[in-house]
């Protein structure tokens, strides 16, 4: 968790902006790790294996106004698996096909919200909101939103996806891992200007956190 505040107090957004999921004019609304039940089918009516809980980043992005998009995406990635990469792609002539096939209430320009909710409702409340992720041996997935109220499970969403070509993996692994060679080198140095500031104002309590990093980080 300071690792991750550390990240967050520093401007990256140059780096960000070099994402090749921005590259057909998205803008990113909602990037989190989500809990995700991660389950493989054989086939289409073969038994689940399963499923196991993993941490799964989501990145939800819209092409247009938010109020008023004309496309959106979902990606999935993982930090324990590089090569996990799968899209949800969907316009509004697409989301009337999924409209009409589970009876949504809901039109288009709302599906970016509604997703944002289930996806912080996955995150609060894991007990009675689940994100179930269920992934065929052909690249074909399918997300489900289900809520677990008292004696039974609702669905309430469900998302097709489809695994990334090995093209767009190679894309994402170089972007994140120069984003992170990148971020490093701009703590290594804020660090050094740290260290140098403390070495005139303080330089016993330089050598002093030298000489013990780990104890002085738990004492704070």
């Amino acid at each position: 968790m300071q690792e991750d505040s550390a990240m967050n107090s520093f401007d990256f957004s140059a780096i960000e902006e070099m994402d090749p999921s921005l590259s057909e004019g998205h803008h990113v609304i909602y990037d989190r790790e989500v809990p995700y039940e991660l389950r493989i089918q054989e086939s289409g009516s073969g038994p689940q294996e399963v499923g196991t809980l993993e941490a799964v980043k989501v990145k939800l992005l819209i092409l247009g106004e938010d109020s008023n998009p004309r496309h959106i995406k979902m990606e999935l990635t993982s930090e324990n698996d590089m090569f996990f990469h799968y899209l949800h792609s969907a316009d509004s002539n697409g989301f009337r096909q999924m409209q009409e096939s589970q009876k949504l209430m809901i039109e288009f320009a709302e599906l970016p919200t509604i997703l944002v909710r289930m996806l912080n409702a996955c995150i609060k409340e894991p007990h009675s909101f689940l994100a179930v992720f269920i992934m065929h041996r052909d690249g074909r997935a399918r997300l489900d939103f289900i809520q677990n109220i008292e004696y039974k499970f609702i669905e309430l969403l469900s998302l097709d996806f489809v695994a990334s070509s090995e093209e767009a993996v190679r894309q994402q692994i170089t972007f994140r891992y120069n984003a992170m060679k990148s971020k490093l080198a701009i703590l290594q140095a804020r660090l050094q200007d740290i260290s140098a500031l403390v070495k005139v104002k303080n330089p016993s309590l330089l050598l002093q956190l030298q000489r013990n990093p780990k104890r002085s980080s738990m004492h704070k």
